[in-house]
């Protein structure tokens, strides 16, 4: 059974899949983790939600050191722990990603969904891709399940150089 429900999965790769719709625009990636906050009950502090949209505005991978950099410049006496609650809370509820290699952190493309997804990292300028593909995912579950391995979370993050690094 397992064999084949990998085999299955791996017939589909090629096939045609839905993209659910991207926030690819800071305002409208906050707007949308506010009402996912609000429609699942969380509370989304105004330091929570000013981390939130640096995080979004940055437009690549950012480290938390970088990210309390700015908080400093605006009320001068933020401190780690609270930029690391603020990260861990936003992690939690899948509105944010750490990309686990550079130790950086990006948005999510679907912060209403839970999911993992896999990165594309530029060793060159820093970019990050989130490749909104769940088969991805759902294929190494499948493989997990076969050898008999129970995940419990996954980090899959490929490192080269982007199509404009590439061109450069």
């Amino acid at each position: 059974m397992i064999g084949s429900e990998v085999k299955a999965l791996t017939e589909t790769v090629f096939k045609p899949h839905v993209h659910h719709h991207h926030h690819d625009d800071a305002r409208s990636f906050v707007r949308a983790v506010e009402h996912a906050s609000e429609e699942r009950g969380l509370r989304l502090t105004p330091l929570r939600k000013e981390v939130l949209e640096l995080v979004a505005a940055a437009g690549k991978p950012v480290k938390a050191y970088d990210l309390l950099d700015q908080l400093r410049e605006r009320h001068g006496n933020a401190a780690p722990p609270t930029v690391y609650r603020a990260l861990d809370f936003l992690l939690e509820h899948g509105f944010i990603h750490k990309l686990e290699s550079i130790n950086a952190f990006v948005s999510c493309h679907h912060p209403a969904e839970a999911h993992q997804v896999p990165f594309l990292i530029c060793d060159n300028c820093s970019s990050a891709q989130e490749v909104c593909d769940e088969r991805v995912a759902e294929l190494i579950e499948a493989q997990a399940r076969a050898f008999g391995f129970r995940p419990q979370a996954q980090t899959l993050e490929v490192h080269g150089l982007c199509k404009n690094c590439r061109k450069a």
